[in-house]
């Protein structure tokens, strides 16, 4: 029997954050992730590790 749906992956994102962003911030994230062909989540994910590296 095969299984129905998406496999289970092994770090689920499954904790969402609504945020407001202005135009200009908009922009740059949207122009950051059509030219790295990466999407707003991955980006922003890649900034929390940037931000957390700084630190130490």
């Amino acid at each position: 029997m095969s299984q129905i749906g998406r496999p289970k992956v092994e770090n689920p994102k499954n904790i969402r954050y609504s945020i407001r962003l202005d135009a200009q911030t908009e922009a740059k994230l949207k122009k950051y992730c059509e030219e790295n062909g990466i999407t707003k989540g991955e980006a922003i994910r890649k900034g929390i590790d940037l931000l957390l590296e700084g630190k130490k």
